[in-house]
């Protein structure tokens, strides 16, 4: 099976310039955990969820919240992005993707296609992938 049957195509991005908070606020509101930088659909890097909340204070919202806490937020996200992320295109199969992954300790892999980003496929996807395989035709 090809990455291109799984993968999530056209991911929501965040630009190098976007905020920390804006980060934040499309991975609260979507449930995910990476977003992917992009300059002209051109793929930058990388942020995941725990790039951000490591880079938060943990004071945000507390009674202890000072204002340089309050100004994590307004970080940028070229500021704490993985940059030269490891990519995939969507002809390769999946087990070939797992490997990747496996091999460079990541959990997502944006599919890129004649330097464009295309998609995502998170680890989440492979398992799924694997376990609708595997189960018995109704």
């Amino acid at each position: 099976m090809q990455l291109s049957s799984i993968m999530t195509p056209d991911p929501i991005v965040v630009a190098p310039d976007n905020s920390v908070h804006h980060a934040l606020g499309i991975l609260l509101r979507h449930g995910f955990r990476h977003l992917l930088v992009t300059e002209e659909r051109s793929l930058v890097g990388v942020v995941s969820d725990r790039d951000l909340f490591r880079n938060l204070s943990p004071f945000i919202d507390k009674l202890a919240e000072r204002t340089r806490d309050r100004a994590t937020l307004k970080r940028r996200i070229h500021q704490i992005m993985s940059r030269h992320p490891v990519t995939a295109s969507p002809d390769i199969d999946t087990r070939d993707a797992a490997q990747l992954m496996l091999k460079n300790a990541v959990s997502c892999l944006p599919i890129v296609e004649n330097g464009r980003l295309v998609g995502i496929v998170t680890s989440r996807d492979l398992l799924a992938s694997t376990v609708s395989r595997s189960l018995p035709a109704a």
